[in-house]
């Protein structure tokens, strides 16, 4: 078979069998946005540490090295762009209230919330087509390990929006109303913040060790949220 199998990918095939997973899941039946952004967590994890892991392998060939470069990319946009798209179209479709109805405040809301996600899912692409040129670039130059990303991480999108869905959940089981506008305004900032041109500097060990603790806390909100 074509392609590479070897430990310095499977973090990234699991990522993106775990994304798989979590788009069936939030769009099946009336959907189940708040597990599927579990396996969005889940994705994180592993995106943290597959380049790490490929790192270890001294005897990686160029063409190992370019081939991992860009199954992280596809795999990225489906685990960080189609999947939290997936999760903003399933509280679409559960909510009485933005959904495509028969008077025109709800068709209009339901347009607004399909072009976030639209524009979200090509704002992530932009961003990591333009990484993975600049990377080539910078390797074919012979430059040393990456110090700053131009633009948000599309992976740290992954730190933002469970925070974003458990805000929703929370709000919706305390206060009774429909607050789903709240995740598509997050949605709409991340996506803004990927194509944006700023320097943001790249985390080290411990801010990587503080990311995950911080998406551990994530996921425990978030199963607060369900069971209360």
């Amino acid at each position: 078979m074509i392609g590479y199998y070897n430990y310095t990918v499977l973090l990234t095939y699991l990522s993106l069998a775990s994304a798989t997973t979590g788009i069936v899941i939030s769009l099946t039946g009336t959907g189940h946005p708040f597990i599927g952004m579990f396996f969005m967590l889940f994705c994180a994890l592993c995106d943290a540490f597959d380049g790490r892991v490929a790192r270890t392998k001294k005897n990686r060939t160029t063409e190992e090295c370019k081939y991992g470069i860009q199954i992280d990319s596809l795999s990225d946009i489906v685990a960080f762009g189609v999947l939290p798209a997936c999760i903003g179209a399933a509280l679409v479709f559960r909510s009485e209230i933005y959904q495509f109805g028969t008077n025109g405040i709800d068709l209009v809301y339901s347009i607004i919330c399909f072009a976030i996600m639209a524009f979200f899912v090509l704002a992530g692409l932009i961003r990591l087509a333009y990484f993975n040129v600049t990377e080539e670039e910078r390797q074919a130059n012979g430059e040393g390990a990456r110090k700053y990303y131009l633009g948000l991480p599309i992976t740290l999108g992954s730190m933002i929006l469970p925070a974003a869905l458990a805000i929703v959940l929370i709000v919706e089981k305390l206060a009774k109303i429909d607050f789903t506008l709240f995740y598509f305004g997050a949605l709409l900032g991340v996506g803004i913040a990927f194509i944006s041109k700023f320097r943001l500097r790249k985390p080290g060990i411990k801010i990587l060790l503080g990311m995950i603790g911080f998406g551990a806390l994530e996921a425990g909100l978030m199963i607060y949220a369900l069971l209360i």
